[in-house]
């Protein structure tokens, strides 16, 4: 075996290594939290907030309060007061990995930490281009594709929030109407800490020429990112599982996109949903999500049972 094949930038950890980091920091989400912030098909219990999440946010902790130590500091050397910015976290990963509910099992952690920092939760569905523009240009059938996004104004709102803007404004989308809401916006006030969840936050800028070597991506406004990774085959089987859930319940909303799909049968779900999956969520998730995934600082893979095995920690 080549030497090379020993080196990488990543420290494993099984799950039980990993849950002995939690060291002892104190349980602070109950049963009925975990029933409130779990996805449709997502598995989440105690077990899995004591060993996974837990030594995860205390790790953020940690990271957190070093930034804003260093931060401090730089002003000293500098001689400067500049105002304070947000601890920016990124979670990436393909559709239906469970990155929604890791942001917002995160979300609730990071509130109880000891100092009680103001915490928000930025999706990137809210800079997707609205439907009449993806019609236009051709791009219904690669939404989430990374140029179905405003990138322009989404760097937008990530610099105002590194700038230190006490209210920052973003575009909020609807999953009902399958569309960005106009005219309705989310409001960020003084966070301590922002975390933006979306399939392709970990993009790097596109280099066309010698004039965009300098661009900036999402991710350079991070200061810690997370990539939730699972097989292929656990990816697909969650999708189908959770079209089959949504037919049965947001399909049928009177505003729903997806209205005409309520109500059909499972054989023709498993159909459609695959059909999606193989023309649009695998071929971005293989061209785009995927080659993100080394971009990260830790990676948690999840295993069949949408509970996470490994964990990988990007070396410092």
């Amino acid at each position: 075996m080549n030497n090379q094949d020993n080196f990488t930038p990543y420290i494993t950890f099984d799950r039980n290594d990993w849950a002995s980091l939690r060291s002892s920091a104190p349980m602070t989400i109950t049963e009925k939290d975990i029933e409130e912030l779990k996805g449709l098909n997502d598995v989440l219990n105690m077990d899995e907030v004591a060993k996974i999440y837990m030594p995860l946010s205390r790790l953020l902790y940690l990271h957190a309060k070093a930034s804003r130590e260093l931060y401090e500091s730089r002003n000293t050397f500098l001689r400067t007061k500049v105002k304070k910015v947000p601890y920016i976290i990124g979670i990436a990963g393909s559709v239906a990995v469970g990155k929604s509910t890791m942001a917002r099992m995160l979300k609730t952690l990071i509130s109880r930490w000891p100092n009680k920092p103001n915490v928000d939760l930025l999706t990137t569905d809210g800079f997707l281009l609205p439907n009449k523009v993806l019609e236009e240009k051709g791009l219904m059938n690669k939404k989430g594709f990374p140029e179905s996004y405003d990138i322009s104004n989404l760097l937008h709102v990530l610099s105002q929030l590194k700038s230190g803007n006490e209210r920052v404004t973003a575009p909020v989308y609807s999953h009902i109407t399958y569309d960005v809401i106009p005219g309705k916006e989310q409001e960020i006030e003084s966070p301590d800490v922002v975390i933006v969840e979306g399939i392709n936050v970990l993009q790097p800028p596109k280099i066309t020429d010698a004039k965009t070597l300098d661009q900036i991506s999402v991710s350079d406004f991070f200061d810690f990112s997370i990539f939730v990774d699972a097989d292929e085959k656990n990816i697909f089987q969650w999708y189908v599982q959770r079209f089959k859930i949504l037919k049965e319940t947001a399909f049928r909303h009177e505003d729903s996109y997806f209205r005409k799909f309520a109500g059909i049968g499972d054989k023709e779900a498993y159909d459609m949903a695959k059909g999606i999956w193989n023309t649009i969520n695998r071929t971005n998730l293989l061209e785009n999500i995927l080659p993100t995934r080394s971009r990260a600082d830790l990676i948690l893979y999840k295993g069949d049972e949408h509970l996470v095995e490994s964990v990988k920690m990007r070396k410092i």
